[in-house]
């Protein structure tokens, strides 16, 4: 491949409503809605929470983009690194995720993981090195 070439890797997560992620999102991690996009009926959005930036947007069944609800489950984790685990995944907690594991210490990492009410598994966490 030619050193010229840039190539970066943005995740898109399709959720059953990408308005109420978009809320969800900002309130749970202190996220920015960077672009937002609605066209027949449909939003997109790129959302920001610190260095990082996703998609997210509703599903589209004819074009097979479809959500962790619809085909019961994802295969998908986002890791959100921070340096105070404890407090986002408390906010995320009250913003209406469910616990799946508390924060904990697991080797190198501390650590939680959650499931968004959309369906996305998310591990909240920090390295300890």
């Amino acid at each position: 491949m030619s050193a010229d070439i840039k190539l970066n890797i943005t995740p898109f997560l399709v959720v059953s409503n990408a308005l109420g992620a978009a809320a969800f999102y900002e309130a749970a991690f202190d996220a920015t809605i960077l672009e937002k996009y609605t066209n027949d009926g449909r939003t997109n959005a790129r959302i920001g929470i610190g260095n990082a930036d996703f998609w997210i947007g509703d599903e589209e069944p004819e074009f097979d983009n479809l959500s962790p609800v619809t085909i019961g489950g994802s295969p998908v984790r986002m890791i959100l690194t921070t340096s105070d685990p404890d407090t986002i995944f408390a906010n995320a907690l009250k913003a209406g995720a469910s616990q799946i594991c508390p924060v904990t210490v697991e080797e190198d990492w501390k650590i939680g993981k959650l499931k968004d009410p959309f369906g996305h598994i998310w591990e909240i966490g920090c390295p300890l090195h």
